[in-house]
């Protein structure tokens, strides 16, 4: 072969090798997946509910007074329990304040700030709703008849105690010699009658023929006008008497049974006072720290009903001292009864009707 057709064939070789590159090209690699973090979604967390819980009072009277005092001894208790875990500040209260006074305490508590429940242990409505609007981050509360029902963020507590009574009242008409027994009372309220109406009922389950004696002293505590009262009554026949108004000395001097109201009594007159309707407050203080906290945690409104709101004796709030030994001057036959309709009514098989009219004597 000569030289041109060597150099011929290589120029051949080389432009098929340029084309086969061409048309093959080199093979690539597919990227490498790159791992990410996941998008993370914005969610609202839950509000966290508050840790503590500070509370001030206005009292009727004071701690000499056992509307006022149980009140104070029920606030310890609930304190000390820790509802929700809350750590419960003591309690703050001002004692015998009433009408524009009142009103002055109350604006002074809410106005420094520091307070989540101002308790108003009385008929303070009227005050209360002059306030609730402009602090409506404090949950409000009024106690008891003669108050307002205004809701929202002020809760209507009521303290019935006439379970209780009615039991004291089987005693009393079944072991009353003169057959005549007595109550004096505060004011004619419902919250006071529906006591006095019990006590007599439950005489009058056991005795119907006992006749009654009713006295008020226009007072929530006046010692000397209801020493007046019972000794009145005791004039005129009473050997058992329901004194709502918390003067024992008539019983001690005349020696007739007496039975005390909200506290036990019997450090007052230790032969004479067979047993006292108690009051616990415990369950009403928890439920308006309930409806504080719910509003605190979720930010809903606060929803109390504009309706006076109460816990029976078998919500723990209400039940019967103690008889001290005094019960050694019943007779057996009354304790029995005693005994029966209290299992009864804690069987459920006996109910105590409400009734809120207005007590009278009878002839």
């Amino acid at each position: 072969m000569n030289k041109k057709s060597v150099l011929q064939t290589l120029v051949i070789i080389v432009l098929l090798s340029m084309v086969i590159s061409a048309c093959g090209g080199t093979a690539t690699q597919a990227p490498a997946p790159v791992e990410t973090e996941p998008v993370a979604v914005a969610t609202e967390a839950p509000a966290a509910g508050p840790t503590e819980m500070h509370m001030a009072a206005v009292l009727t009277v004071g701690l000499d007074n056992a509307w006022d005092r149980t009140f104070v001894e029920s606030y310890k208790r609930v304190q000390a329990e820790k509802p929700h875990g809350l750590t419960i500040s003591d309690l703050d209260y001002t004692e015998n304040v009433w009408g524009d006074e009142a009103e002055t305490v109350l604006r002074a508590y809410a106005e420094s700030g520091k307070y989540d429940i101002i308790w108003a242990h009385s008929t303070y409505s009227d005050q209360v709703k002059n306030l609730k609007d402009e602090f409506p981050e404090i949950a409000w509360v009024v106690v008891g008849s003669g108050n307002e029902g205004l809701g929202g963020n002020v809760y209507w507590v009521y303290k019935r105690i006439h379970e209780p009574s009615y039991l004291m009242g089987i005693l009393a008409g079944c072991s009353t010699k003169t057959n005549v027994i007595g109550a004096v009372g505060t004011y004619a309220y419902d919250d006071v009658n529906d006591e006095i109406n019990a006590f007599f009922d439950g005489a009058k389950s056991v005795n119907p023929d006992v006749k009654q004696k009713v006295s008020f002293i226009e007072s929530w505590y006046d010692p000397a006008k209801a020493l007046e009262a019972g000794n009145a009554q005791i004039a005129a026949g009473v050997d058992h008497m329901d004194m709502i108004a918390e003067s024992y000395e008539p019983c001690v001097e005349n020696n007739i049974l007496c039975y005390g109201i909200y506290q036990d009594y019997n450090f007052a007159a230790p032969e004479n006072i067979l047993t006292s309707a108690l009051a616990f407050w415990d369950p009403d203080i928890k439920w308006v720290i309930d409806g504080w906290y719910s509003h605190k945690a979720t930010g809903e409104p606060y929803n109390a009903p504009a309706e006076k709101h109460w816990f029976l004796m078998k919500d723990g709030a209400s039940g019967l001292a103690d008889f001290h030994g005094v019960d050694a001057k019943i007779p057996q036959e009354c304790m029995d009864k005693f005994n029966q309709a209290k299992q009864d009514f804690m069987d459920g098989k006996l109910d105590v009707a409400l009734n809120i009219e207005v007590p009278v004597s009878t002839p």
